[in-house]
């Protein structure tokens, strides 16, 4: 109160000399306070109606208006010269409402009071039909909105009342062209800028009742083609009778280049006629317009330039009037006649100064005379020069201030002022100088002062010489928008931001706080985690504040009892650190402080003495950092990290307790949340009930028993905080499966953090992590059982705001669509490819897709029945190639798969379906389907015979020997289909056609080929039993694996040279080449399949032709048949023989070995050596070696043995291969 009494007295003070001056030079009394003439007076009105409240007042200067309303309403006030009124329009009043006026000028202070009641009205509906949907719009076009009002009950001669907001802002009537027609209401902006871009709401009321809707307008910059946008905000910053400073803001959209600078454009109010300002561009957002005519109104508009050209215009500017503001002629205080010629200006000052301009200000001189005063401006280049030049010779100024342009960069500038009437100049003003530029300031520290201010240092500016003082401007981190704290420069080198906050709007408030930093407040709770002879770690909390920066480091500082010895620890950032150099069976006590980039904090509490003595339990010590996540109405997540001291055997697992936290302290309230023990240092605590505040401990147990139990963690209320958000899993449009989390309010430098079971961090080989602002999106690339667990994202700096998901079988399998069988492809007869795939099941309302090269297919057929999606390629064409991808959709589950079809496999596929059209094509019309062949009778005639079918009456058939059209003896059986022919050696095609078709056959039958054959066989016609029985002798196929791979072999009692033997897989004749070799070795026919792999499993047969017939023998290579044959071809071994029996040893690396159970050694019957190596792994690479040696000599075979880890590692798969260096088997000399 002291404080208070004494600003009064000086306020008292100040405004009592303030008005003896004012007495002293206003001898006439032209000033006098404002009175009431005539005062408001009370009202009482229907809702509704419009009331016009008026008073009269009398006062000079005239007095400032303004209107207060205890209830809200929407009014427009006006006055004309001395009689004040204020119109009302009345919102939904029920209680009597209290209106004000209050008029102030320069001295003096008077408000009126006046009551008013409004009764309620008749209750009325109101409903808007037809909205107004989100708009887009281009700049320069006109732009209309609009809605039906409806009124229920119908009421005649009633209008609602319509108002238009503009981002919560009420637009006026006279701003734009807004009305209500026959129960429409309507908004039109006859030329759109980009600032009416927005959210806009239409407010109708009628009554008590009101209704109203928004949509947002989105406004487009006009075509720009590499011109910038328009500029936007043009306003005016001071007003003169001479002269206008404008300022704008810069275009949205720069066009792609950087803008030059800006034209300004004005003309005068009335008039069509534009005139630029400025002849080269102006690079900065504010710019003095000079050269105005006193007393008339003008408008102004900004264009923008960049390397392509000239922007569109701004929006014009309101008008504005070039006077200047008000000022009282002075005469002179002796009360003597004017003196003819002015006295000198003064107060020279630099308002404003920037590379390309500076704006000077004076004060008119104290005697001046009766009429008034025109200035003069002279500017000196030199330092300590005595040379002026005027820069308005022909034209003196009639204002006291001045824009001067063209000043060169750097370089020092003096300047004074005359005053000149119609007697003569006057005296120079004071010189003032003009330096350039300062240089910036030196770093910048600031620190949080209170909860809204802070203090702010910076090291001061190199260059002092006419330095007028410091701006301090802000933004928000991560925004290039800066916002001045202050309007008048600041002398000093520090500065109090008392309330900073309010410069910015209310959303921003919380944020701008974190600019201003602290030290962290003190750790608590510090707890030993383990103790040796002459160590100890502890471990404690960390602080519950941290300062707006992140914590670095913690001091530990420890006193030992007996000498009062003290001794200091730095530790890391992290809340745990082992003290050293300690005395056993001493005593200490422990604090510990925390830090960041603001300084050093308070310490914490001393510790209890502890005694340093080497811990014998055989229970675990206590789980540490303790943590509290993801708080919700009835749950809540606890991690720990496991004890530093695990006892005498390894942790199994952590039991954890909860308690009310206003019970905590008695032991018998403590509840065990899990019976069983949890393998995992996190928990997910349920049943909490809400509103209420828990703590948390953890136990670890070990085969010795549960250990001593954690520290408690602070209390944690139960509940949602308002705009939590979850985490949202749902599945993408290319069938991936996703998560996405979206905070509300982050703080500034705050980070998004994704982690696996709250401990590993997400594999970058499985999922793609995408973060913009707030949000964060993990994609996971191909879900399968790895990635299977409990995800969860935190938001740095904050206390556990976070969100989970538990990612479980029941889960994935919801996101995705499971499989039967790959994607598999087959040729049909007609020549068309299927692509099909079966699902284990699909609903009715699944759907299905083909993509060949990010390309659909529309052609695609789902059968939910039996799961199979197909799709049908009708001709295979070369630019078919690439690679197939179905994508299934059921719900929300979704599942693709994908073959590649390219290179060889594509041209096979190519050549088979061409095939298979092409014989479809020749079976619709006469065709053969077993072509021409001979035959040789019993007698040792030769027989030409050909089948075919699809013939019909009309169907010629054609018999050709070497190119001539024959007659002859031919026979054709229409059942069967055979057709015989009895002729000559010699070169025959046999055609058959008809309206549907053609089709012929061809059979070499010369000379010499039948001499090869026919004579052969008229001579041994008893070799044809020999071959038959030959073939039917063949054994069951058996197979052997050998070094090189897998082999096949049948053996046949006797095996004729004529006997045609060959091998298929799959269906398929197989061809000798270097993966597969086919060969007779004696009576063993054998199949040897090199390096076999698993395309190489499937069924193999074996064909004996004699003939007339074909054997066959087959093989099913597949399951436990193909794993034995592997791992048999897969173990080492080798064959040795001597004599006397050699002896035989293995070496690695060039060191003997020796077998165990990961490597078993075994020579068999003094001929076969095996190697075999259980469960291979990497270690065991390198280089073996056989030795064999008896008493003739000895022999040694080398091999390389390679184990590694492809691609294929996320599936656990280890691949080995073996390099021989020397060819078994081994034979010691004699």
């Amino acid at each position: 109160s002291r404080f208070h009494t004494e600003d009064k007295q000086m306020i008292g003070l100040n405004v009592e000399e303030h008005l003896k001056h004012w007495r002293h030079m206003n001898k006439d009394g032209l000033l006098y306070a404002p009175e009431f003439t005539i005062k408001l007076r009370s009202h009482t009105v229907w809702e509704k109606s419009n009331i016009q409240f008026a008073c009269t007042i009398q006062a000079w200067p005239r007095p400032t208006v303004c209107w207060y309303v205890s209830s809200p309403c929407y009014m427009e006030c006006n006055t004309h010269a001395g009689f004040l009124y204020l119109l009302l329009f009345l919102s939904t009043c029920y209680s009597p409402s209290f209106f004000w006026g209050r008029w102030c000028s320069s001295l003096y202070l008077l408000q009126s009071l006046v009551p008013m009641f409004v009764p309620p009205g008749v209750m009325v509906d109101i409903h808007l039909l037809n909205k107004f949907d989100v708009t887009f719009a281009t700049e320069g076009q006109t732009l209309s909105l609009g809605c039906n009002v409806v009124l229920h009950p119908p009421t005649k001669l009633y209008q609602p009342e319509v108002l238009w907001f503009l981002n919560g802002m009420w637009r006026r009537k006279n701003k734009n062209a807004s009305g209500f027609h026959e129960g429409q209401a309507t908004l039109t902006l006859s030329h759109v800028n980009k600032e009416d871009e927005g959210l806009y709401t239409l407010r109708a009321r009628a009554g008590r009742r009101w209704e109203e809707h928004s949509a947002y307008v989105f406004v487009r910059d006009a075509e720009l083609m590499g011109k910038p946008g328009a500029p936007l905000d043009v306003e005016y910053c001071e007003v003169n009778k001479d002269y206008v400073i404008i300022s704008w803001k810069q275009p949205s959209d720069n066009g792609g280049s950087t803008i030059i600078g800006y034209f300004i454009d004005k003309r005068e109010v009335g008039t069509d006629h534009w005139l630029q300002c400025n002849d080269t561009p102006v690079k900065f957002a504010r710019y003095p317009i000079t050269g105005l005519v006193e007393g008339r109104s003008y408008e102004f508009r900004v264009r923008a330039v960049n390397s392509s050209g000239i922007s569109h215009p701004s929006r014009v500017s309101a008008p504005i009037a070039s006077i200047d503001p008000p000022a009282n002629m002075k005469s002179d205080p002796e009360g003597n006649f004017p003196c003819p010629i002015p006295g000198a200006p003064t107060d020279l000052r630099i308002l404003e100064a920037t590379k390309n301009y500076i704006v000077l200000a004076w004060k008119p001189p104290e005697f001046r005379g009766n009429e008034g005063v025109m200035y003069y401006v002279e500017k000196c280049c030199a330092a300590g020069s005595t040379s002026w030049c005027r820069m308005n010779d022909e034209l003196p100024l009639k204002s006291p201030r001045l824009a001067l342009f063209d000043l060169e960069e750097g370089k020092s500038y003096a300047f004074r002022i005359r005053a000149c009437n119609s007697n003569g100049v006057g005296m120079p003003s004071a010189v003032i100088e003009h330096a350039s530029i300062p240089a910036p300031p030196g770093e910048i520290l600031t620190s949080r002062n209170t909860g809204s201010s802070a203090i702010i240092w910076w090291e001061p500016t190199p260059t002092t010489s006419e330095l007028v003082g410091y701006y301090i401007d802000a933004k928000l981190s991560g925004s290039d928008h800066w916002e001045p704290c202050h309007n008048k420069p600041v002398t000093s080198t520090s500065l109090m931001m008392a309330h900073t906050c309010l410069l910015f709007p209310p959303p921003l408030k919380l944020l701008l706080l974190y600019f201003f930093v602290a030290p962290p407040t003190s750790p608590h709770g510090i707890v030993i985690l383990e103790s040796v002879k002459d160590s100890m770690v502890l471990g404690w909390k960390a602080p519950r504040a941290t300062g707006g920066l992140d914590v670095t480091g913690y001091y530990v500082d420890y006193q030992m009892m007996k000498n009062t010895h003290e001794g200091q620890n730095f530790s890391s950032a992290s809340c745990t650190w082992q003290v050293t150099n300690l005395k056993e069976n001493s005593d200490y006590r422990f604090r510990v402080r925390a830090a960041n980039m603001a300084g050093v904090g308070p310490p914490s509490d001393i510790s209890d003495c502890i005694t340093c003595q080497e811990w014998t339990l055989a229970v675990p010590g206590p789980p540490h950092s303790l943590q509290t996540q993801e708080a919700r109405i009835d749950s809540v997540v606890l991690l720990w990290h496991m004890p530093v001291y695990v006892g005498r055997s390894p942790v199994s697992g952590y039991y954890v307790d909860k308690c009310e936290a206003d019970k905590a302290n008695d032991y018998l309230q403590w509840q065990a949340v899990n019976e069983v023990t949890v393998k995992s240092r996190f928990l997910k605590v349920t049943g909490l009930v809400e509103g209420r505040s828990y703590v948390f401990r953890v136990r670890a147990e070990n085969r010795a028993g549960v250990g001593k139990a954690s520290e408690m963690t602070d209390a944690v209320l139960a509940e949602t905080r308002p705009g939590t958000k979850e985490l949202v899993v749902d599945v993408d449009e290319d069938g991936h499966v996703y998560m996405i989390f979206e905070g509300d309010q982050l703080p500034p430098d705050s980070k998004l953090i994704w982690s696996k079971n709250y401990e590993d961090p997400l594999d970058p080989s499985r999922v793609d992590v995408e973060t913009k602002a707030n949000k964060t999106k993990v994609v996971f690339k191909h879900l399968d059982e790895n990635d299977l667990g409990v995800y969860s994202c935190l938001v740095s700096g904050t206390d556990g705001v976070s969100s989970s998901y538990n990612l479980d079988e029941d889960g994935k399998l919801a996101m995705i669509v499971p499989l039967l069988t790959k994607l598999q492809l087959e040729v049909l007869d007609e020549g068309q490819v299927r692509f099909w795939i079966q699902a284990e099941k699909l609903s009715p309302q699944s759907k299905g897709g083909f993509v060949l090269n990010d390309s659909e297919v529309i052609k695609t057929n789902c059968d939910p029945k039996t799961g199979i999606v197909e799709m049908i390629v009708t001709e295979l064409k070369p630019e078919d190639e690439g690679t197939y991808t179905v994508q299934i959709q059921d719900g929300r589950a979704k599942n693709e798969a994908s073959l590649v079809l390219i290179e060889d496999d594509f041209k096979n596929l190519l050549k088979e379906s061409a095939f298979h059209r092409a014989e479809f094509l020749r079976k619709q019309g006469p065709h053969f389907v077993e072509y021409l062949s001979w035959e040789v009778t019993s007698d040792c005639n030769v027989i030409l015979k050909s089948k075919v079918a699809n013939t019909k009456k009309d169907t010629i058939i054609v018999w050709y020997k070497d190119e001539r059209e024959v007659q002859g003896d031919i026979q054709h059986d229409e059942q069967s289909g055979v057709c015989t022919f009895h002729k000559d050696a010699g070169l025959y095609r046999m055609s058959l056609w008809d309206n549907r078709g053609k089709d012929s056959s061809t059979l070499e039958a010369t000379e010499n080929y039948l001499s090869l054959y026919y004579g052969k066989y008229c001579t041994n016609t008893i070799n044809i039993e020999l071959y038959s029985s030959s073939a039917m002798s063949a054994t069951p196929l058996k197979l052997q694996s050998t070094e090189e791979g897998i082999k096949l072999y049948s053996f046949v009692t006797y095996y004729p040279e004529e006997l045609k033997v060959s091998w298929t897989f799959r269906n398929a004749k197989l061809a000798s080449k270097d993966k597969v070799r086919s060969g007779i070795m004696s009576n063993q026919l054998w199949l040897q399949i090199n390096d076999p792999t698993e395309k190489d499993k499937g069924k193999y047969a074996l064909e004996l032709f004699d003939g007339k017939e074909t054997h066959m023998r087959e093989l099913d290579l597949t399951g436990d048949v193909f794993q034995e044959a592997y791992e048999e071809f897969q173990r080492l071994k080798c064959n040795i023989w001597g004599d006397p029996v050699p002896e035989v040893a293995w070496l690695r690396n060039e060191r003997e070995i020796s077998s165990d159970n990961h490597v078993v050694l075994s020579y068999d019957k003094g001929k076969h050596a095996t190697f075999v190596i259980n469960k291979i792994e990497t270690e065991d690479s390198g280089k073996y070696s056989i030795l064999v040696k008896n008493k003739y000599g000895s022999e040694t075979g080398d091999f390389t043995v390679s184990v590694y880890i492809p691609l294929e590692e996320e599936q656990g798969l280890l691949y080995s291969s073996f390099t021989p260096h020397k060819a078994f088997p081994l034979k010691p000399q004699r």
